[in-house]
C-alpha cells in the first residue's frame, strides 16, 4: 500500500531551498549465528601401511619333533584298557603366512581383516609314513575403536581375535592329526604384540593437527555475489561440535559441526577475522542451519534513471493538482541520496504548466520521505513526505504542489517496487548458484538456501537497500590443496 503523509514545506514565489543533508553511513553487518556441518576426511591409509609393516608376511615357521602325533590305540579287554598300537611321533614342518590386510568399517569400529594360510607337513610318522601335508585357513580380526579426548587427542582400544575357518590336519590310519594347537602357540604372541602397538600407531593419524588446520582456515570470507553489488559473508567460528566418526575405504570421516558468526559485507572483500586457538572438543550435536544476511541494494546512481523514466512515462497525461486542476509536466533530471532519519532525498528538476497558463514554471523540487514496505514484501511506499523547492516566478508554488500529488509519489514508489522485485529475484538466484558448490582456500562449501524473509527498506549511504535474511543448510569439506 502506498503511504503518503502530508508534511509540506510550501515554497511561494522565488524561493531558495537548501538540499537535504547527505548521509554516507555504511551498510550494517548483522551478526547471524549459523550451525555448519564440517565433515573432516582423514586419509587412514597409514593404518593399512602400518599393519602391513608390523605384521610379517610369514607369521612363523616350524620344524620340530612331536612325541605323539598319533596317540596310541587302545581296546578294552576283560575290563583292562590295553594298548594295541604305540603312540607315533613325527616331525612337524610348516609355515603360516598371511595375505594382504583389508580394512573396513562397521559402525564406529575399524576392522582389519588378516587372512591366514597354514601349510604344515607331518614327516616320519612313527618311522612309517614319509610325510603328509595339511593346509588350513584362518581369519584374524583386529577391531579398533577410537576415542577423541577433550584436547582432540585420540586414544585407541584394540581387540584382536581369530578363528580357523579350515583347521590344518591330515588323515592317518583312520585318525585325524590336527595342528591347530601348534599354530595357536605361535599366533598368540603376534596378537598380543598388535594389541600393544596398534594404539600408538593410530595416534600417528595426527587427528588433532588436522582438526586444528581446518579450524584455523575456517576464519575466512565466502563470496555470495561477484558484482552489482559484490557481497561477502565473513565466517567467524565459535565452537566445534563432535558427533562421532565413520570409516569407509581408507577414509576416516569425523562428523564435526561448527557454530559460527556469519556477517555480510557489501563491496570489497572484508578482512579475515583473527583466528582463535582450537577450542576443547564439545560432544553436543546439532543440525545444519546456515543463516546469513544479504541486502538487495539499489545504488542511487542506478535508481535515478529508473525514477526519471517512471516520471516521464507518467507525465504523458496531465496531473490533477487539487486547487489548481490539470497540470502538464516535463521531468528533466532526478538526483537521489540518503538523508537523515533513514529517509531518501530526491531532487527533481522539472517544468510544469497549469491549464490556461502561457509559460512553464521551472525549478528544482526536493522531496524527502521515509521508504516503507510490509513484512516479507518488496512493494515500496512512502511516509512522512516533505517537499521544498527552488522555483522561478510567482507560480513556483505550482511545482511543489504538483510533486506532492499522489500521481508523482505513486510513480516513484511503483518504479522502486519493480526495481526491488527484479533485483531481489536476481540476487537470490545468483547467491543460490554461488554457494551450491564454492571453493574457498582448502574448503569446498556446499550450501542450499531454504527460507527467505525480507526486512524493512532502508536508505543507507551507499544506496537504498532491502535487508534479506536467508536460512538454509551448509556443509564445508576440508580438502587440502584444493586451490
Amino acid at each position: 500500500m502506498l503511504l503518503v503523509g502530508v508534511g509540506l514545506i510550501v515554497a511561494i514565489g522565488n524561493h531558495r531551498a537548501n538540499p537535504p543533508p547527505r548521509v554516507t553511513d555504511p551498510f550494517p553487518a548483522p551478526h547471524q549465528l549459523s550451525a555448519i556441518a564440517v565433515p573432516l576426511d582423514i586419509d587412514a591409509a597409514v593404518l593399512s601401511r602400518m599393519l602391513e609393516r608390523e605384521v610379517p608376511r610369514t607369521l612363523w615357521s616350524i620344524n620340530r619333533p612331536v612325541k605323539e602325533c598319533v596317540p596310541a590305540a587302545r581296546v578294552k579287554l576283560l575290563g583292562a584298557n590295553l594298548k594295541v598300537t604305540p603312540a607315533l611321533g613325527c616331525t612337524v614342518v610348516g609355515t603360516v603366512t598371511r595375505a594382504p590386510i583389508r580394512l573396513r568399517g562397521v559402525g564406529e569400529e575399524i576392522i582389519a581383516d588378516i587372512p591366514i594360510h597354514a601349510r604344515i607337513s607331518a614327516r616320519d610318522v612313527g618311522g612309517v609314513l614319509a610325510g603328509e601335508t595339511a593346509t588350513g585357513s584362518a581369519m584374524a580380526h583386529a577391531r579398533i575403536r577410537l576415542a577423541l579426548q577433550n584436547d582432540w587427542s585420540v586414544r585407541a582400544v584394540v581387540r584382536l581375535a581369530y578363528d580357523w575357518t579350515d583347521a590344518p590336519g591330515i588323515e592317518f590310519l583312520g585318525q585325524r592329526i590336527t595342528f591347530t594347537d601348534q599354530a595357536d602357540a605361535r599366533l598368540q604372541p603376534i596378537v598380543r604384540n598388535l594389541e600393544r602397538t596398534l594404539p600408538a600407531e593410530v595416534a600417528k593419524l595426527n587427528i588433532r593437527t588436522r582438526v586444528a588446520e581446518a579450524w584455523a582456515q575456517s576464519f575466512t570470507s565466502l563470496q555470495l555475489n561477484a558484482q552489482n553489488p559484490p557481497v561477502w559473508m565473513r565466517i567467524t567460528p565459535q565452537r566445534l561440535r563432535y558427533g562421532g566418526y565413520r570409516f569407509s575405504g581408507n577414509t576416516l570421516r569425523l562428523r564435526l559441526g561448527m557454530d559460527a558468526l556469519t556477517e555480510t559485507f557489501v563491496g570489497p572483500r572484508p578482512e579475515d577475522p583473527d583466528a582463535i586457538p582450537l577450542p576443547p572438543l564439545s560432544r553436543t550435536t546439532g543440525g545444519e542451519q546456515l543463516r546469513f544476511f544479504i541486502p538487495v541494494i539499489a545504488d542511487y546512481a542506478q535508481l535515478e534513471p529508473v525514477i526519471l523514466r517512471a516520471l516521464v512515462k507518467r507525465s504523458r497525461r496531465a496531473f490533477d493538482v487539487p486547487g489548481i486542476g490539470p497540470v502538464t509536466a516535463r521531468f528533466d533530471k532526478v538526483t537521489a541520496y540518503a538523508t537523515a532519519g533513514g529517509r531518501i532525498a530526491l531532487g527533481i528538476t522539472l517544468a510544469a504548466r497549469a491549464e490556461g497558463d502561457r509559460e512553464d514554471t521551472n525549478g528544482l523540487v526536493w522531496v524527502t520521505a521515509l521508504p516503507v514496505n510490509a513484512a516479507n514484501s518488496q512493494r515500496v511506499g512512502f511516509t512522512q513526505l516533505a517537499v521544498d523547492g527552488d522555483t522561478d516566478g510567482i507560480g513556483g508554488d505550482l511545482l511543489v504542489r504538483l510533486v506532492n500529488t499522489p500521481g508523482v509519489s505513486r510513480a516513484v514508489a511503483d518504479s522502486l517496487t519493480q526495481n526491488f522485485t527484479d533485483d531481489f529475484r536476481e540476487l537470490i538466484g545468483k547467491v543460490q548458484r554461488a554457494i551450491v558448490e564454492k571453493s574457498a582456500g582448502d574448503f569446498v562449501i556446499r550450501a542450499e538456501i531454504g527460507q527467505v524473509r525480507t526486512g524493512v527498506l532502508k536508505a543507507g549511504g551507499p544506496g537504498l537497500y532491502l535487508p534479506v535474511w536467508a536460512d538454509g543448510s551448509a556443509r564445508v569439506t576440508y580438502v587440502p590443496n584444493a586451490r
